[in-house]
């Protein structure tokens, strides 16, 4: 639904959904890529410490892993009320 389709968002209060809408999508759509290119590298930084020193540098490794979902699953949060925010939920 946009959010100039009801009686509710005419004029200045429609506009101003219009625009917070369509803030609220880019920045949360950013901060959303943003956190799975980080979470992504996080990852691969943590498979390639433990592929490079076997068992020995697992830990770190997984710790690293665990480092890039953490930030990942924390953006897509923040980015999913953002996001929210902008359609006045």
């Amino acid at each position: 639904m946009s959010p100039l389709d009801s009686n509710e968002n005419n004029g200045v209060t429609g506009a101003a959904k219009f625009v917070t809408s369509t803030i609220g999508n880019t920045v949360g759509g950013l901060g959303a890529t943003v956190g799975g290119v980080v979470g992504a590298g996080g990852r691969g930084l943590g498979q390639t410490v433990t592929g490079a020193t076997g068992s020995a540098g697992k830990p770190v490794g997984d710790a690293l892993e665990s480092l890039g979902n953490g930030v990942e699953n924390g953006a897509k949060s923040v980015s999913k009320g953002v996001e929210d925010a902008g359609k006045w939920k």
